[in-house]
């Protein structure tokens, strides 16, 4: 596991140094796409009630200006494993008292909601076995840190085959359901009709 997160580290600290606080520097194609993803997400939170939220992958802290913009009584820990991203994120977002950014896997300690967006694509030259272990393991944690609920999304196995990378992973929707399901809560939702080749399932406790 060590391994597979050191590569996934350099992947992403190169794209943030390269094209800086923008979609491609966490590796999206544009910023249509990285709004319609964090609505996804969002589907999970309350509309009018103050919560706390972690989220795991959290890049230059995107989704914390999505939240602000569209919540109030937002408290907001962004977790991500490049030293570079929080670095970056700290110095654009860490100003605001609603906000903090840690270098790390998990968050600190259990927050209302858990949420993680795009950390499930990048397999790089890791085998499907390790990058699915990686993915349930990810999982436990953020079921673990989160009291009322937890959100991520993956590039779907539906997608076209002449388009799919062999870098990336493309996953079971149906098969990450039916495992939400079984372990973590009755109360969970596979949203796949949003137009991009990827779902969000969203898990309520």
């Amino acid at each position: 596991m060590e391994k597979l997160l050191a590569q996934v580290s350099s992947y992403y600290t190169e794209k943030i140094e390269r094209f800086g606080a923008q979609p491609l520097g966490v590796d999206w194609n544009g910023l249509d796409g990285q709004v319609l993803r964090f609505a996804q997400l969002c589907k999970l939170l309350p509309p009018e009630v103050p919560f706390s939220i972690a989220d795991v992958g959290c890049g230059y802290g995107a989704l914390l200006e999505y939240l602000l913009a569209q919540y109030e009584g937002v408290e907001y820990i962004g977790i991500d494993i490049s030293e570079a991203m929080v670095e970056t994120a700290t110095r654009l977002r860490g100003q605001d008292a609603r906000a903090r950014f840690v270098v790390g896997t998990e968050p600190p300690h259990p927050t209302d909601y858990v949420v993680a967006s795009g950390i499930f694509n990048v397999r790089l030259g890791t085998s499907t076995d390790a990058w699915c272990t990686y993915i349930e393991s990810t999982l436990e944690n953020m079921d673990r840190f989160s009291t009322r609920g937890f959100a991520f999304n993956c590039l779907t196995s539906y997608s076209d085959e002449h388009k799919k990378r062999a870098d990336l992973h493309y996953a079971n929707p149906g098969e990450l359901f039916d495992l939400c399901k079984r372990r973590y809560s009755r109360n969970v939702a596979l949203l796949h009709d949003y137009d991009l080749y990827e779902f969000t399932i969203l898990v309520r406790k």
